[in-house]
């Protein structure tokens, strides 16, 4: 009962924050309609994106890379007119911002994201705006979600407990404990433990998820792992079922759907 309770409040809290978004598109396809927010904070996505929908740059492109409880993806120029089966690759080198990865964004399902270069190519993450992918991803269990933030904390604790307690260190307290010796060892090991603690507590890179995070991914569902590695710029209001459509649709071996989605952005306001 306290659950769907917070969810309820959750759920009208995050209708009064997107609503107050400036600008709001729609994403039309064969296979139905998408209305999507771009969000404010995210000015160099938003107003990239605007630009090349007002160019008509999106309009006749595919959503030609769909995979299964994880994401579909378009708007690739090479997509326009693509003979059946053809590999279609990134966009327009010419299109790239820099990224605006912000942590209060998270890959829910319908996010509106833009994708980028693999690091060895694109070293400062630059998102290539000229296409885009939007979340389908699935839904988590609360276990799965703390198997998550384990594999990437975990790590973290053992490389700052494994550097303040050196072999060294670790033989005292082990002598000390052998010979009963329960005074020096609190003296030696109560320090220890604050200092990992304190280091630990201010290491880069740790992985928790928040509240609604844990809210969005355990019911509507989405993509976690790509979580602080991708700008998201938007969210799907309205046609989730079309996402779930294009999702299922069967696809080759490059993971192109065998019938083509045509793709049409009108800008809303």
């Amino acid at each position: 009962m306290i659950r769907f309770w917070v969810a309820g409040l959750w759920v009208i809290f995050l209708f009064a924050e997107t609503s107050a978004q400036s600008h709001q598109v729609k994403i039309s396809t064969n296979l139905g309609d998408m209305t999507f927010i771009l969000y404010d904070d995210t000015p160099r996505h938003r107003d990239a994106f605007l630009q090349l929908a007002r160019e008509g740059y999106y309009d006749g492109t595919l959503f030609y890379r769909v995979l299964p409880d994880f994401l579909i993806q378009g708007g690739s120029r090479s997509s326009r007119n693509a003979a059946p089966g053809k590999r279609i690759g990134y966009g327009d080198p010419d299109h790239t911002v820099d990224d605006e990865i912000l942590p209060h964004y998270f890959h829910k399902k319908g996010a509106l994201c833009a994708p980028r270069q693999p690091d060895e190519k694109n070293p400062f993450k630059q998102s290539d705006i000229s296409q885009f992918y939007i979340v389908k991803g699935k839904v988590f269990t609360e276990s799965r979600l703390d198997t998550l933030e384990m594999a990437v904390n975990n790590p973290i604790m053992k490389r700052i407990t494994d550097r303040i307690l050196s072999d060294e260190v670790r033989e005292k307290l082990s002598r000390l404990r052998e010979e009963n010796r329960a005074e020096e060892f609190r003296d030696l090991a109560g320090p220890l433990r604050r200092q990992i603690d304190t280091e630990y507590a201010m290491a880069p890179g740790k992985l928790t998820f928040s509240e609604q995070q844990r809210l969005s991914y355990t019911t509507t569902g989405g993509y976690p792992e790509l979580d602080g590695k991708y700008t998201i710029f938007g969210e799907c209001t309205d046609g989730f079922e079309v996402i779930d459509r294009i999702a299922a649709l069967k696809t080759d071996g490059n993971d192109r759907p065998l019938t083509d989605v045509k793709i049409t952005v009108r800008i809303i306001r």
